[in-house]
């Protein structure tokens, strides 16, 4: 494949799968210009941070040719560093935007988010009725949680990013060296966004109490587990044909400290507390750490699950 058919197809695709987050994102400033903000009722859970993200796709992807040919082997860190800094501009400025709830007055998209991170919209409203644990869980909020929010975005941001450079670069130079490596973190990212979207729409199950069912125990441990493997794959990628220590000792140590700051956020987010996934030594946190054992054992194989596949990636592309 031509680099001009790579460029038109990898422009194509971002805009398809961007498509209708940037058309809800016009939708909500199309309502806050007419009324001044939006109804609760009429809030997409995906605006944030979707819209913004999706915006930082387009742009960076459009700017390829021009991106290789300014800023030639600078190419990727120039785009991902314009695609961060489009993405927080519009995501801060999406964050502004009013929310008018009935239940809970009126307050900013930011701060509306914070209620669909604990649960669905659903259950928020029927705790909120109840003034039982979801009026609690309110009062608790930390908008330090926005410590992983931001974390999971930039990371998406990046990601594709990354995506789009490698094989545009491919298509340009003819090397194609970095395809498994890039096939790989094509699937690990699909697989997070996926997950992601998920999240949206159900906040995987939980109910708004701290104790949560298996099926959202299992959930919540693979989105971080694929979190951290996403980073570490990403950066992995990035020093493929390194030697070992970059190729996928940082890469797998990267992973691992990213996990530990999702679940940073997640406490901060809770304050201070963890969603307990069980009953038992597992699912205790022990003592001063706030750790679960099974929180510790998540985080150790999200880095050596990186490991794994950035060096069988290694040893067949050899």
């Amino acid at each position: 494949m031509t680099a001009k058919k790579m460029y038109l197809l990898s422009l194509g695709a971002v805009m398809l799968a961007s498509a209708y987050p940037i058309y809800m994102g016009a939708v909500m400033l199309w309502a806050y210009m007419r009324n001044g903000g939006i109804d609760a009722a009429d809030y997409p859970s995906y605006i944030i941070p979707y819209t913004p993200i999706c915006l930082a796709f387009i742009v960076c992807t459009a700017l390829l040719p021009l991106a290789f040919k300014w800023c030639k082997k600078f190419a990727l860190p120039a785009l991902s560093l314009l695609g961060i800094i489009l993405f927080l501009v519009a995501e801060i400025a999406f964050e502004q935007v009013t929310v008018f709830s009935y239940q809970e007055g009126v307050m900013d998209a930011g701060s509306w988010q914070s209620y669909l991170c604990i649960a669905t919209p659903e259950v928020m409203q029927t705790l909120v009725y109840q003034e039982t644990v979801g009026q609690a869980l309110a009062e608790r909020y930390s908008p330090v949680f926005k410590i992983h929010f931001y974390a999971i975005s930039i990371l998406i941001v990046l990601a594709v990013i990354g995506l789009v450079h490698g094989f545009y670069k491919m298509a340009r130079t003819r090397d194609f060296t970095r395809k498994k490596p890039l096939t790989v973190q094509l699937i690990s990212v699909t697989v997070f966004i996926g997950l992601c979207i998920l999240a949206c729409f159900t906040a995987f199950f939980r109910t708004g109490e701290i104790n949560i069912s298996p099926l959202s125990a299992v959930l919540m441990t693979l989105f971080f587990l694929v979190f951290g493997i996403t980073a570490g794959v990403y950066a992995g990628t990035c020093f493929y044909e390194k030697r070992r220590l970059f190729s996928a000792i940082i890469p797998s140590t990267a992973a691992m400290a990213l996990t530990v700051i999702m679940y940073i956020g997640e406490m901060m987010m809770m304050g201070g507390e963890l969603f307990r996934m069980g009953s038992g030594f597992l699912f205790v946190r022990m003592g001063a750490i706030p750790f679960a054992p099974v929180d510790i054992m998540t985080i150790l194989a999200s880095g050596a699950a990186t490991y794994l596949i950035l060096t069988k990636i290694e040893a067949n592309g050899q």
